[in-house]
């Protein structure tokens, strides 16, 4: 029997990536973003397998009605993405950018997120993943709302693996820490072990397949982010 996954942010960069590979796996996908043209480019290459549904993430009245009929259409749910975020600096302390990432990466997200563990809570089994970032490890003079936003999914869906532990539910739930990826969200400047799309995808599939709590990709970032904890904030300050 197929399994059937939704990801949340499947027009571009990794949520597209990892849509192709959960196509090329036998998924049945549902497939979000605000572009429509983007989803329907990507569906024209396997109408079978995409279902969509078009809408802002940011419109949170309409978020969990359009991602319950995608459900209804691929017959259930196995694997949610959270692929959808937002990324900009933000030098100036621009609060319109700082606002509209705390919607994004942390309103929208929490409201989606609540929504699939209770989902899966119901039928006791699925596998919640969430695309955070290795920016949420310290804070970012560049983009301060950005870290923090990550920062917060980072230690939410822990305290969601430690509620699912506790209630002895079969959820798992993966958080994906990636490093620079060569998408649209990238921010400008030079880019320290820049990633293609398609080597971070497989290496997110390959983390979903194994059921990992944590996984950073590429592989080489658990090295950063290890420098990253251990490092004081004198240094951290200089950069």
């Amino acid at each position: 029997m197929m399994e059937k996954a939704i990801v949340i942010g499947a027009s571009s960069g990794i949520g597209r990536g990892l849509a192709k590979i959960l196509v090329a796996n036998n998924y049945k996908v549902g497939i979000t973003g605000r572009r429509l043209n983007l989803l329907e480019d990507l569906k024209k290459e396997n109408p079978d397998s995409y279902y969509i549904r078009s809408f802002d993430i940011n419109d949170f009245n309409t978020d969990i009605e359009n991602i319950e009929t995608l459900c209804n259409e691929i017959g259930g749910l196995d694997l949610l993405i959270i692929s959808s975020g937002f990324s900009e600096g933000s030098e100036n302390l621009d609060y319109n950018i700082e606002k509209q990432t705390i919607d994004t990466n942390i309103n929208s997200f929490a409201l989606i997120v609540d929504w699939a563990f209770n989902f899966f809570k119901q039928q006791n089994k699925g596998h919640l993943v969430v695309i955070s970032s290795v920016a949420g490890l310290r804070g970012n003079r560049h983009s301060p709302a950005y870290s923090a936003s990550k920062a917060f999914q980072i230690i939410y869906v822990e305290g969601l693996r430690h509620k699912a532990k506790s209630l002895s539910l079969s959820i798992t739930i993966t958080d994906i820490r990636p490093g620079f990826i060569n998408t649209d969200m990238a921010l400008a400047g030079k880019k320290f072990w820049m990633s293609s799309i398609e080597n971070a995808a497989k290496q997110i599939f390959n983390s979903i397949k194994k059921k990992q709590n944590v996984a950073y990709v590429t592989k080489r970032w658990l090295i950063v982010a290890l420098v990253l904890k251990l490092m004081p904030r004198a240094i951290i300050d200089k950069f």
